[in-house]
């Protein structure tokens, strides 16, 4: 809590990637002394996986933190394409492509276009339960990270949103430490109240919905058993998959004031790049790949339109986003372009010294060098790494292979000095 009013911290997606880059975000908060006044998480697929960690371990950040850059050292990918649970299925697939492919060039045709027929059958109607690379998924983080833990297990100190995709509604399905759902369970008037019993259900399995990437892992399902009317299984059945397809930076929920995830103050952690230019695909799963990065990449814009850019007069929060794809030098020029269009808050701009007539006669050199002594921007340039270290940080992929320590410290350094910037900047109420 700051100021009396809810400070809400949101964790994109983005693979290990992002799981390590919030670790930045998470030490500058720490060194503002501003991570203790966190009231709300909200997360995405490699976010969740930092968020849920850190519920687990509230109190004791260096074990937290230990925990985090140790299990992306580690291959999920590795370890799930090594399991029995895929190795098995995959020798049984591939002898039936095998012996097809023998009969049809041995003179036995009709047997080897039905091997085929029946390979074609088995991958359309039983994939999922051949390759359940979800449940797979999950045990790696159990592994890494969540040690077995459930829901119940996170620090009832901090509210957490885990956010998945529900494919059957089309909405968000939140996993929290006392409840999980989603909102058309609770407020569609042809469906009974719906709910779920959270205290023995599987953490490492919330973030295994919130990380399914469509295309590559399977959609997660909720057990019979974790349902409070068990009636209600025959009624709804989630299949969740990867927060990001509705919204990957988990801004959504923390700006729905009435619920209880609802924050004044927002910090939106990004570990998204700018999205690379392609002009080559090679089959449909790239092809699919691309669409839905196409997808999730508008709804970004339109949050940041939203939210920062172009905010409502009516708008009731604060909030300060920083992103991998953004450059250091560019902030303090966007922030004045903001205040040009009428975009920042009359309390923030004068919060940094600068005056309404300051405004009206437009002395942007004098604002530009107020924000500089505002903010102590000399210092915080002090912390700015090489470019060279960024576009190791910017090459990284949004997959679950190991990283190496290159990695993992450009990626912190780069979210360490955007979250100092963006939040004085744009939450300079934080520091008064």
């Amino acid at each position: 809590m700051i100021n009396n009013k809810k400070f809400g911290l949101s964790l994109s997606g983005g693979g290990y990637r992002a799981t390590t880059y919030h670790i930045g975000t998470f030490r500058k908060l720490r060194e503002l002394a501003l991570l203790d006044k966190i009231d709300v998480i909200s997360s995405n697929s490699g976010g969740s996986i930092t968020g849920a960690t850190y519920m687990l371990h509230l109190g004791d950040y260096d074990t937290f933190e230990k925990i985090i850059l140790s299990g992306v050292k580690r291959s999920v990918i590795k370890f799930v394409l090594t399991s029995f649970r895929i190795l098995i299925p995959s020798l049984f697939v591939l002898g039936i492509v095998v012996g097809s492919t023998w009969l049809l060039f041995n003179g036995y045709t009709l047997f080897g276009l039905l091997g085929i027929l029946g390979f074609i059958l088995l991958i359309l109607f039983f994939q999922f339960l051949l390759f359940p690379l979800s449940y797979l998924n999950e045990k790696a983080y159990d592994k890494f990270f969540i040690k077995k833990a459930k829901l119940s297990d996170m620090s009832p100190d901090i509210e957490i949103a885990i956010n998945s995709t529900n494919l059957e509604t089309g909405r968000l399905f939140v996993f929290s430490r006392t409840s999980m759902g989603d909102s058309k369970y609770v407020y569609d008037e042809e469906l009974p109240d719906i709910k779920y019993l959270t205290k023995d259900f599987p953490l490492a399995r919330s973030v295994s919905a919130s990380t399914a990437v469509p295309g590559v892992f399977t959609p997660v399902k909720i057990k019979k058993q974790f349902y409070e009317n068990p009636e209600n299984y025959q009624i709804v059945k989630p299949r969740l998959v990867d927060g990001g397809v509705y919204d990957n930076q988990g801004l959504h929920k923390l700006t729905q004031m009435a619920s209880k995830y609802g924050c004044y103050y927002i910090l939106v952690s990004d570990a998204g790049n700018e999205m690379p230019f392609k002009n080559r695909y090679w089959n449909s799963l790239a092809l699919l790949f691309r669409t839905s990065n196409v997808f999730m990449n508008r709804i970004k814009n339109l949050q940041m339109i939203q939210q920062l850019f172009q905010p409502s007069k009516s708008q009731k929060h604060e909030v300060a986003y920083q992103s991998l794809g953004w450059d250091f030098d560019e902030s303090i020029p966007i922030f004045i372009d903001g205040l040009k269009q009428g975009h920042i808050k009359e309390d923030v701009w004068k919060s940094h010294g600068i005056s309404a007539s300051d405004i009206e006669q437009k002395k942007w050199e004098l604002i530009e060098q107020k924000l500089k002594e505002s903010i102590n921007y000399e210092t915080i340039l002090k912390q700015l790494q090489p470019k060279e270290k960024l576009e190791i940080a910017r090459k990284v992929s949004t997959n679950l292979v190991p990283l190496s320590n290159e990695q993992i410290e450009a990626l912190i350094s780069q979210a360490s000095i955007m979250t100092e910037i963006q939040v004085k900047l744009y939450c300079p109420s934080f520091f008064n």
